[in-house]
C-alpha cells in the first residue's frame, strides 16, 4: 500500500500539477535521493535520456546604471556616479561580437538594468544597429524589470514596448529580474523593482507575440520554502495560459544567490546554499513545473560539480559558456567553462552533449 509521499510521487510521474501543500511536504519529509529519483524520471519524460543541450553566447551589460536599489547587487551603480558609470559602446559591440562569432557564437545576452535616462527609442535604435550589422546575431535582451521600467517611463503598455522591441530586433526575453515572484521578498531585496505582478504580466504580453522566453528563480536568501513554491506555481499557472502553439516559458533555471560583498550578504550573514540544498531545488522544480520541458543546471553559480548532479536530478541543459559575465563574478564567483570545458563535464556526468541555439534546437 503506498504512503502518502509515493502517492504524491505517483501524481508527478502522472505529469499532474501538484499543488502546494503537496510540493511542500515531498520537499520536507522526503530524501535528497527520493526527489533526484523522480526528478531524473520527469527529466527522461521531456527530454531523450542521453542528451544534455548547451550553448555558446556572450553576455554583455549596456549600462551598469541602476535604480532598482537590488540589495545582492556588487555591480551596478547609481546615476551621480559618473566615475563608475559606463554605457557600451558601438564600438565595443562590434568587438564583443566579433570574438563571439570567433567562437561560433550565435546569441548576445543584453542585460541592461534600469537606467532613468533610457527609453524607447534608445533600446530600438540599439537593436536596429546590432542587427543591421549582424543580422544572424540572435538577441535575447533585457528582461521583464526593463520592459516595465521602459514602459512606464514612455507611458505606453508592455505590449506596446514589445512590439516596438521586436521590430527593432529583440528575438527572445530573458527571466532575468524574477529572484522570488512574493513581494513581501521582493520589498526588501529590490525595493525598487517592478513587482511580481508587473514580471508576470511582462511575461504573458511576450506570450501573446510568440516570443521565446524563460524562466528564472534565484534563491537561498531571504524567502520561506512556501515563497519557493508559490513561485514555482506562478510560473506553472502563467505556462498555462499560454496558447498550444506558442513558444512561452521554454526553460527554467534557478540557482542559488550569490551574496559576496552585497547589502544583503551582510544582512543574512553571508548565507551559503549547499549543494544539498540546490539539487533538492533541482529536483522540486522539475517536479512542480509539469509544463515546461527544459531545466538547466547553473554551473556558474552551483559550480561544475553540483551542476553534473543537477543533470541525475532533473536538469537537462547546462546552459551556455558565457564568453562573458559581470554580475555574479562581482559577488566573488569564479566559476568558468569553455567549449571543450563544458561538453566534457557533460560526458564526465554520463551525458552526450548537443550544441544548441535559443529555441533549444540543435544547431
Amino acid at each position: 500500500m503506498m504512503n502518502i509521499h509515493d502517492k504524491i510521487f505517483y501524481k508527478a510521474l502522472k505529469l499532474e500539477p501538484l499543488p502546494a501543500n503537496e510540493l511542500i511536504q515531498i520537499y520536507r519529509f522526503t530524501s535528497t535521493g527520493e526527489l533526484m529519483f523522480v526528478g531524473n524520471q520527469l527529466r527522461q519524460m521531456h527530454v531523450m535520456k542521453e542528451g544534455v543541450s548547451w550553448q555558446i553566447d556572450r553576455n554583455v551589460n549596456i549600462t551598469n546604471v541602476c535604480i532598482s536599489g537590488c540589495r545582492f547587487c556588487s555591480f551596478h551603480c547609481k546615476p551621480h556616479e559618473t566615475e563608475k558609470s559606463y554605457t557600451t559602446t558601438m564600438d565595443e559591440y562590434c568587438r564583443k561580437i566579433e570574438e563571439l562569432i570567433k567562437l561560433n557564437g550565435d546569441q548576445l545576452l543584453l542585460q541592461g538594468g534600469l537606467h532613468p535616462d533610457y527609453g524607447l527609442n534608445f533600446y530600438t535604435n540599439l537593436f536596429s544597429k546590432l542587427k543591421k550589422s549582424y543580422p544572424n546575431i540572435k538577441l535575447h535582451a533585457l528582461g521583464p524589470p526593463e520592459i516595465a521600467h521602459i514602459a512606464k517611463k514612455e507611458k505606453k503598455s508592455y505590449r506596446e514596448i514589445l512590439e516596438k522591441l521586436i521590430e527593432a530586433g529583440l528575438d527572445s526575453l530573458p527571466g532575468a529580474g524574477a529572484e522570488i515572484l512574493c513581494d513581501r521578498v521582493r520589498k526588501q531585496i529590490s525595493p525598487a523593482k517592478p513587482d511580481s505582478r508587473a514580471w508576470l504580466d511582462v511575461m504573458r504580453e511576450a506570450h501573446k507575440f510568440n516570443l521565446p522566453t524563460s524562466a528564472t528563480m534565484v534563491f537561498g536568501h531571504i524567502e520561506t520554502l512556501e515563497e519557493r513554491i508559490e513561485h514555482l506555481l506562478k510560473i506553472r499557472d502563467l505556462q498555462d495560459e499560454k496558447s498550444k502553439t506558442a513558444y512561452g516559458f521554454l526553460a527554467f533555471i534557478c540557482w542559488p544567490m550569490q551574496l559576496g560583498g552585497t547589502k544583503l550578504g551582510e544582512k543574512t550573514g553571508n548565507k551559503i546554499t549547499t549543494i544539498d540544498e540546490y539539487i533538492r531545488t533541482v529536483a522540486i522544480s522539475r517536479i512542480a513545473l509539469n509544463n515546461i520541458r527544459n531545466i538547466q543546471a547553473s554551473w556558474l553559480t552551483a559550480g561544475k560539480d553540483a551542476a553534473q548532479i543537477a543533470l541525475h536530478s532533473g536538469a537537462n541543459d547546462m546552459g551556455s559558456i558565457m564568453i562573458e559575465e559581470n554580475v555574479v563574478s562581482a559577488t566573488g564567483t569564479v566559476n568558468t567553462f569553455d567549449a571543450n570545458g563544458i561538453q566534457s563535464a557533460i560526458r564526465e556526468a554520463g551525458f552526450t552533449p548537443w550544441l544548441r541555439n535559443q529555441k533549444y534546437e540543435e544547431r
